[in-house]
């Protein structure tokens, strides 16, 4: 079992930044990717960024740009860099983690970008 814990969140102005952090914990797994998604009020939840094992990064079109995804594979952590904040990013962010065939979501963590 995974747990993941996504930190980070809060309300800044537009055009501020924002790192959300995501810890994994548990044992006896090996991660491969891990990702951000992200849900609006009243819409789906949408890929923000992705990262493999490897390092290999993909981006949502709308975060091209402004924001960076990185991992630290030794501390199961990975981070979502994000500058130039509009309010429309504003949303719950998920961290997401895969393991094997298995896939975890953190609980979220609350980004409100104001005006």
């Amino acid at each position: 079992q995974v747990q993941l814990v996504d930190t980070g969140g809060g309300l800044v102005q537009a055009g501020g930044s924002l790192r959300l952090s995501c810890a994994a914990s548990g044992s006896g797994y090996s991660i491969n990717a891990m990702g951000w998604y992200r849900q609006a009020p009243g819409k789906q939840r949408e890929l923000v960024a992705a990262i493999s094992s490897g390092g290999s990064t993909n981006y949502a079109d709308f975060a091209k740009g402004r924001f960076t995804i990185s991992r630290d594979n030794a501390k199961n952590t990975v981070y979502l860099q994000m500058n130039s904040l509009k309010p429309e990013d504003t949303a719950v962010y998920y961290c997401n983690v895969r393991v094997g065939v298995l896939t975890y979501w953190g609980k979220g963590t609350l980004v409100t970008v104001s005006s």
